[in-house]
Order: structure tokens, then sequence, then C-alpha cells
């Protein structure tokens, strides 16, 4: 959004205001949950109790909330309601005997992270000046604000998420469009893809997407500002300007990962109908200091969340191995799997077949074979050859996401 000073300070004020709304709330939930252990004739804590109790106190207690719109505390209330629903739900999960990772117990925000704020009610407008289209956003108790971009979709708006990154504020808009993404260009076609460090996947068709590695790309200008800011005074306006420019040089770095994980996750769901993946374990592998950082800079974990949704979207499949099934140590042309084989082997020859292998299109070819033969094994056929025991393997999770969310920086 292109936000004068006078916006800025009043978008400064509304994120505050829902970040101490949700504290509030948090604090009260907590206090209400351990009454209702003492007395269980005690109602049980609920979202919209507290945000009616808010709104019984906020002209006597917190007036400074009149200066902001009622949206920001109240959905931040909301936010945490949904938040203790998630907890229930991954404590239901973990009874259960889940194994996977689930939402944690609610903690209470900090200043300064992750500051925004949501309006229930959203409204846009165009207007033409001087021979240009403008697009703007409105916000309650403050107006009309200019955005860079246009909305470019047709809908009912649902709602909108202001929030700022680095020192720069950005809208994103809930839509309520029909979107119905083509399918899968050959719904037949399968592909297996390593995901690794070197290169960010490896096809089994044997093409290959390199990674940005945009923190190692900017890791000196990153070791110089962070530098810059140790030199000043905390507090002081320098301290601020080079905060900001650490901030913005951050989310410059997540955007170039976030940019190349769209595009080939787009590509993939676009061209083949199953995709076969390791169930990689990432925060174990960053666990590792001489591989954290490359891990991290490869942002795995993101790729598979996005194939998850948009296959789902395009009605394809995506097939997540097992974590212990060795698809780098079995030869895919005869199937022999090897004792052992070092991180430092990119390439190594089978000693039963001699054939010669490059390590990350071998696990592809591996994963791409594992997806063809557990649909031999559904339709009830006996398995053959090196293949005596079956990887476990499970479909992952996958949500239809119904709204289109557009950002506008």
């Amino acid at each position: 959004m292109d936000s004068t000073d006078r916006q800025r300070t009043y978008l400064t004020k509304a994120a505050g205001t829902a970040r101490f709304a949700y504290n509030w709330a948090l604090a009260e939930w907590q206090r209400q949950y351990q009454a209702k252990k003492l007395d269980h004739s005690l109602p049980a804590p609920s979202e919209s109790a507290l945000r009616r109790a808010l709104n019984a106190v906020k002209r006597e207690q917190f007036p400074w909330m009149l200066e902001v719109t009622k949206c920001a505390p109240q959905e931040a209330i909301r936010d945490l309601g949904v938040a203790f629903k998630n907890f229930f739900e991954g404590c239901a999960l973990r009874k259960a005997g889940f194994k996977g990772r689930v939402a944690g117990y609610p903690q209470f925000k900090k200043k300064g992270q992750h500051e925004a704020f949501r309006i229930s009610s959203p409204r846009t407008k165009v207007e033409e000046v001087s021979g240009k289209r403008r697009s703007y956003f409105w916000i309650p108790n403050l107006g009309w604000v200019r955005m860079r971009e246009e909305l470019r979709f047709q809908g009912k708006l649902l709602s909108a998420t202001v929030s700022r990154v680095a020192d720069r504020w950005q809208v994103s808009i809930g839509v309520d469009v029909q979107v119905n993404p083509a399918k899968a260009e050959n719904q037949s076609e399968v592909v297996g893809i390593d995901l690794g460090v070197r290169a960010l996947a490896t096809l089994s068709n044997g093409d290959v997407e390199e990674g940005p590695k945009a923190l190692r790309r900017w890791s000196k200008k990153l070791r110089r500002l962070c530098k810059s800011l140790n030199r000043k005074k905390e507090g002081s306006a320098n301290w601020k300007k080079a905060k900001n420019a650490l901030a913005r040089l951050y989310a410059r770095i997540a955007n170039q990962r976030n940019d190349v994980a769209h595009k080939l996750t787009s590509e993939l769901t676009k061209r083949f109908g199953t995709i076969v993946i390791e169930d990689l374990n990432v925060a174990g592998m960053t666990r590792n200091k001489s591989l954290a950082k490359s891990v991290a800079d490869a942002s795995m974990a993101e790729v598979r969340r996005m194939l998850e949704y948009k296959t789902a979207r395009r009605g394809g499949r995506l097939i997540v191995a097992d974590p212990w099934f060795a698809s780098s140590k079995i030869c895919s042309s005869c199937g022999h799997k090897l004792d052992s084989l070092p991180l430092s082997v990119r390439r190594w020859q089978c000693p039963a077949c001699g054939v010669t292998h490059d390590r990350d299109l071998n696990a592809a070819i591996n994963l791409k074979n594992l997806a063809a033969r557990n649909a031999v094994e559904a339709c009830g056929k006996a398995s053959s050859g090196a293949w005596q025991k079956s990887p476990r393997t499970k479909l992952a999770l996958v949500k239809q996401e119904e709204n289109v969310k557009v950002n506008f920086g």
C-alpha cells in the first residue's frame, strides 16, 4: 500500500490494539479455565464470551481502543478462538496416536513481531486520475488508502488482513470466487521428485530445478547489515533505519524463495497427475550444523506444502513416501540396495549390475517406481525381484481452498 505517515501511524495503532486484545483474551481465558477447575458450575471460556466482555469494559478501561476500527480487537479474539480449536484438535489427534506435527498451545504475542489486524467487511474502489487508474482500499476510522495494484478478482469480498512486512504495509484480501483449475495435462503420468540442497528438485525424467539459494547469495550484505545494526545505539533513529534495512533484506530473501517454489509447484501440478516425494524430516536436518543453513535456504517443507493443495485443486494425487525408504541407496535398474551411502558420494556404481547412477536422479526414479509398485499391489498382484518388503507410503493430507487470497504490496 502507498500509505502516508498519518496512515502508517493509524495502522501501527490498529496492529497494537489487535495484539493487546489477543493477549488480554488469552490471559482472561487462562484465568477462567483455572476458575472452572475449582468450580465446575462456571461456564467454560469461549471467544464469543470474551468479545462481549471486552466490549463491556473497553470504554472505561481501554478508551484508546476507540481510536481504531472495532474489527481489530474483535477479529483478534476470533483468531484466539481458532487457535484454541486447533490446539484441542491436535490434542485429540495425539491421543489417537498421530505422530505428525499439530498445533501447540496459543502463546502471547510480542510487540514488533507479525504486526497485523483484520477487517471483516473490506471495500475497494478504482478511479481515473489524469488518465491513470488508481485503486483504493477502505479502512474504517481512517478512510481510503491507495494500493499499488488493482484487485484482479471479481467476487464477494470476505475479509482483509493488513500486515507489516519489514517497514512496508500490505493488505491481503479474501475474495469468494469460483475457481476451477484445469486438470493436469496428463493425469496418468507419474513423476518422482527428489528434493535436496544442491538442486531444489530433481525429477525422474531428468529435469533439474536449481534452487534460488537466496540466503547464500545475500550472505555478505546480510552480514554487513547485521554488523551495522549492532554498532548503533538501540532505540536511536539510526538504529531504526538499520533495523528496517535488515528487515527489508530478509523479506527479499523470503520473496525469492516463495517465487521459485510457487513457479515450480505450479508447473509440476500442471504437467503431472501423480507426484511422489519423500517425507523429509526437515526439522531434524536443520539440527546438523553443517547443513542447517543450506537446508533452511532450500525451503523444502514449503514446496511440499504447496504441492499438497495444488495437486488437490487440479484433481491430482500426491504420494509421500516413508522417511525410511532408501531411495538413494537402491539401484533403480536391478533393485540392489547398498549398505551405506555417505552424503558426500554424488555418483555411485551398482556392484550387482554395474550401472552408474547420479544420486539424486536415482532417488527420483525409485520414487516413481514406488508409485507404480503400489498401484500393482493395490490390484492384488504380488511383487517380485528385490522389492520384497513394501515401504510404507501415505497420501498427503490435502485441503481444498475455496477462497482466493491476493496480496498487494
